[in-house]
């Protein structure tokens, strides 16, 4: 296996790992902080709308609101203006999870880099978003059927 590949793909399950660690003590699942997010800065968004934002699909957006509605942090309301949309609205609980959630993800994060220097730090979020842009783009222009 291709030893940058490998060495992503270990990092990436354990980071996982501990911030969902991280965010079952506010009692969220890994991702939804993501919408919570999106709402703090776009309260009354549409699904689909959170899900441009997060690069997911519509459908995975909906799946979390209902668990997220269902937990009392948002609530889904149709619009005033067109009754055919949905648009999901924080509750004062989904509110109040803000600064512990952002404090918690900060924490986390100098924790996980606490071992690097400054420049370091810099030097892997330049290295990482150009990754993330190259991967993207092979995405982008992958074609349909890989196979044969």
């Amino acid at each position: 296996m291709p030893e940058f590949l490998d060495l992503h793909g270990r990092t990436n399950k354990v980071v996982r790992a501990a911030a969902d660690a991280a965010l079952r003590r506010h009692g969220l699942h890994l991702g939804q902080d993501h919408l919570l997010a999106v709402l703090w800065e776009r309260d009354g968004s549409t699904p689909g709308e959170v899900a441009a934002a997060l690069n997911v699909t519509t459908p995975t957006v909906v799946k979390m609101a209902t668990r997220m509605a269902t937990a009392g942090l948002l609530t889904r309301r149709r619009d005033d203006r067109d009754s055919r949309l949905v648009r999901l609205w924080l509750t004062e609980a989904g509110h109040a999870l803000r600064e512990p959630i952002e404090a918690e993800r900060r924490l986390l994060e100098e924790k996980i880099t606490a071992d690097l220097t400054e420049t370091e730090r810099r030097h892997l979020m330049s290295a990482l978003a150009k990754i993330h842009r190259s991967a993207n783009d092979l995405l982008e222009g992958a074609p349909t059927d890989t196979a044969g």
